[in-house]
């Protein structure tokens, strides 16, 4: 953590806009982080080492971006390993039961 903060620190000083800390995984962390590098925006990934926070508790905590990285892509491929799976291992298509209908990509993309 002390290295983290150091690296941060230096960056700000360097004239960052953002710093950008990846890797935080407790709430206690990323309070330290942005404490210690106040008053620039501290920047958190989601999505990674199961960290599973709320806007809201990363808005209390002071975070003033979140990024997801690859984690929005991941979830998509891991939904199509887990469909092409049960193809293979039991011959079921009951994946489709959870898919998303054209009309609702449509809709959103239209």
């Amino acid at each position: 953590m002390d290295d983290t903060i150091r690296r941060l620190q230096a960056f700000a000083e360097a004239g960052a806009d953002v710093l950008f800390a990846p890797g935080l995984k407790t709430k206690e962390e990323i309070l330290t982080v942005v404490k210690a590098v106040a008053p620039k925006p501290v920047n958190v990934v989601m999505g990674l080492n199961n960290a599973a926070f709320s806007l809201r508790e990363l808005e209390d905590l002071g975070v003033k971006r979140i990024s997801v990285g690859s984690s929005l892509s991941r979830v998509a491929y891991g939904s199509f390993l887990k469909a092409a799976e049960e193809i293979m291992q039991k011959g079921t298509f009951g994946f489709a039961e959870n898919i998303v209908p054209y009309k609702r990509f449509n809709e959103i993309f239209g």
